[in-house]
């Protein structure tokens, strides 16, 4: 049996560090007196999760076939030598062998639904639910999403089970108790307690983190099981753990139930999980974009591009800032794709950008995000001349045969080409390398490198601090901020 199951962060983690916030005195609620009550509540929703794999490999009882080269004469003698003497031949002395690791789920419904984290079935050929009791149910696959990590399996019980509702996850605060039960290490059901350490938490672990943070003991193979407010209500699957040594160091984490609730239920209507999709590329508002483009503090959610087949286009333009999306304010750019993805396909929503100073509101139906995302490639020309520009370390030339050959360019490409970055200049700082295309300054079309040069030395004269750049890298469009402040030793 390989070791019980679950995602291990190890930490190489940079230390986080938690914001302490006054509670009202009101409304925080004591620390309980006993678990117990709630613990023999809640225990028969919670299941342990044996997942098997099968594989077939040749025993070791005799001589390895040699690698001859394809119908070689001395393959098929040496093959009906060892056939002859019961030594190992194609499809024969194949052992068959399995494997199974262990996690934790829950019942979410009494007629038998079992709600899990997709990395402790990922890759089963069997997958057995055992419930408090130590009855066994071999359960089958109803969906799975990887990009959540949740998975969903039915069991078919002689008699309805005990089942455990989903909690409202937003309004549980840092520092609410909190109750986790789960299959550590295969050991079965076991109880730990603790606190919501923190909320939102981004571990890398996908685009849509959001995890809640707990210091409730969580160790391999609680993988999949609940997080537990005093009500009994599940406001958390567990899924991670931050740890130097693969055991519990007060640093665990569970998906959110208001996230997991809506795969969940696509995933039982569906089989799979259908998202909502704006088809616009956005990047991180930094405080040079913010002051180049007017905003008093670096917010939202900046778009590089808006596909043209995707929802939002002629809605939404390349170089607005999302601020606000269905009602919901959109501070830091992961924000956006979690509230998109979870907004039902084809509804009409409010979306606040912020476009050429000030703040504009536009109506956009929610598609539904393509399993395949094509990228599509910029487009534009120009004359042939280089320049350079020493304030912010690059030379600039149009597009030519020579540059698209040298830099594999579109053919139909268009703006400034970036042939060079002075090592250590601010083009330098912010990433830009030769072989970029510079499609627009401060938002508005470039088509050639004079015409760069010209809009970057009138934002100079007018006193700017930094000039906005709409940049075509190898990842896709970026806009990009540099400083117009010249560096020590540059004329100013």
């Amino acid at each position: 049996m390989n070791f019980p199951k679950s995602r291990v962060v190890q930490a190489g983690f940079v230390a986080l560090a938690l914001l302490a916030a006054p509670l009202s005195q009101a409304n925080a609620r004591p620390a309980p007196e006993s678990f117990a009550d709630l613990a023999a509540r809640v225990l028969p929703g919670v299941v342990n999760i044996a997942s098997t794999q099968i594989s077939k490999e040749r025993a070791q009882n005799g001589p390895e076939m040699p690698n001859f080269p394809p119908g070689s004469p001395l393959e098929k003698m040496f093959r009906d030598f060892m056939e002859r003497n019961g030594q190992r031949g194609p499809g024969r002395n194949l052992e068959t062998r399995k494997s199974q690791s262990l996690g934790s789920g829950f019942i979410i419904d009494a007629a038998g639904i079992v709600v899990t984290n997709n990395h402790v079935i990922d890759g089963a050929d069997e997958i057995t639910v055992i419930l408090q009791d130590g009855t066994t149910l071999k359960a089958t696959l109803v969906g799975r999403d990887e990009a959540v990590d949740v998975a969903v399996l039915k069991v078919t019980p002689e008699k309805p089970l005990t089942a455990v509702a989903f909690g409202d996850s937003d309004k549980e605060r840092v520092g609410e108790w909190v109750m986790a039960i789960g299959n550590p290490l295969g050991l079965g059901g076991t109880v730990t307690a603790g606190i919501v350490s923190a909320r939102g938490r981004d571990i890398r672990a996908g685009r849509y983190d959001d995890f809640i943070q707990t210091d409730a003991a969580i160790n391999r193979g609680n993988s999949g099981g609940p997080l537990f407010n005093m009500d009994g209500e599940v406001i958390g699957i567990n899924t991670a753990i931050a740890s130097p040594s693969g055991g519990s160091i007060g640093l665990g984490f569970s998906i959110p139930s208001n996230q997991a609730k809506n795969v969940v239920e696509q995933l039982r209507n569906y089989g799979k999980t259908r998202r909502g999709w704006l088809g616009v590329n956005i990047q991180q508002v930094t405080p040079d974009i913010a002051e180049s483009v007017g905003l008093k503090e670096p917010v939202g959610a900046m778009v590089a591009r808006a596909d043209e087949k995707g929802p939002a286009f002629g809605k939404i333009n390349g170089g607005d800032i999302v601020l606000k999306f269905n009602g919901t304010d959109i501070k830091e750019l992961r924000t956006l794709p979690r509230v998109v993805a979870d907004t039902p396909i084809g509804k009409e929503v409010p979306v606040v950008v912020w476009r050429d100073g000030h703040e504009v509101t536009v109506t956009v139906k929610v598609g539904e995000l393509p399993e395949d995302l094509t990228k599509l490639a910029s487009t534009g020309a120009g004359p042939s001349r280089t320049t350079e520009l020493n304030l912010l370390g690059l030379k600039l030339s149009p597009v030519t045969k020579d540059t698209i050959d040298r830099f594999q360019l579109p053919t139909d490409q268009k703006g400034a080409v970036i042939t060079d970055v002075t090592s250590g200049s601010i083009a330098d700082e912010k990433g830009i390398k030769a072989g970029d295309v510079i499609t627009e300054v401060q938002q508005e079309e470039v088509k050639t490198p004079a015409e760069v040069a010209d809009r970057v030395e009138k934002l100079r004269k007018a006193g700017r601090k930094s000039v906005l750049m709409l940049v075509q890298t190898q990842q896709g469009p970026k806009f990009i901020a540099l400083s117009l402040a010249a560096p020590k030793g540059q004329p100013g």
